[in-house]
């Protein structure tokens, strides 16, 4: 199955670009030789959108990972296929996406104001939620809301940094400072920083999409804490209108 290059990597703010129609699954669904679409993973749900071309358009319901690299994109059902080898403009559903952006970034500075093993995550519109071993539930949710809203407003920076499994290896204090283990097999791992170098706040291998300041996120509202097993709570984060 043909690769798809990823420009939400280089740019998660792109919104339209043009693509090539490399190739359509059996399920009816598109693969692009490049894409602004987001594949669903990492708990970060696959984006949507329209493709334009010459003979017409069709509305992309979500988008999902195929096989050996290739991104799929789902259109909706009964809606016509740009044909293979068609030039399409991807046009990405902007304010969806942007929604997880501000909630995956401020998923990652929850697990700074509660600093206890994450075991699961979820975004959708507006909200997001992290599973924490947890055995007793916060004393007090409204410090923990007024910790993080302090870190969204000091306008922290968001940047990424590739380094290969090998200089993982090599500086095993690494995965001290990340506050998840990143997954192994790929040959490289990408780190999403909160804060500067000198002044980290936080350092986590993430696949997902990302604001560039933690300001963007705006206002948050700490939603209910869940008993999810004897160790496990699941806490809900919701951004404020």
């Amino acid at each position: 199955m043909p690769t798809s290059e990823l420009l939400y990597r280089k740019d998660a703010y792109a919104r339209m670009t043009e693509a090539e129609v490399l190739a359509h699954t059996e399920q009816g669904g598109i693969i692009p030789d490049r894409t602004l679409f987001y594949a669903t993973g990492g708990g970060q749900p696959g984006d949507s959108g329209k493709l334009l071309w010459a003979e017409g358009q069709c509305s992309i319901a979500t988008t999902v990972k195929g096989e050996d690299g290739a991104v799929v994109l789902v259109p909706e059902e009964g809606s016509a296929l740009p044909p293979v080898g068609a030039t399409v403009t991807q046009v990405l559903n902007w304010d969806r996406r942007y929604g997880h952006m501000r909630v995956h970034t401020a998923l990652h500075l929850l697990s700074v104001v509660i600093p206890l093993e994450v075991t699961g995550g979820s975004i959708s519109d507006g909200k997001g939620r992290l599973d924490f071993n947890m055995p007793e539930a916060p004393e007090d949710k409204q410090a923990l809301q007024d910790q993080l809203q302090t870190l969204i407003d000091r306008d922290l920076e968001v940047t990424e940094d590739w380094i290969t499994e090998a200089e993982l290896d090599a500086n095993p204090q690494l995965v001290k400072t990340m506050s998840v283990s990143p997954p192994r097999g790929a040959g490289q791992v990408r780190l999403v920083r909160i804060g500067t170098a000198d002044e980290q706040i936080d350092l986590q291998p993430c696949g997902g999409t990302h604001v560039r300041r933690t300001a963007e996120i705006g206002r948050i509202r700490l939603g209910k804490v869940e008993k999810k097993g004897k160790q496990n709570r699941r806490v809900y984060l919701h951004l404020e209108a």
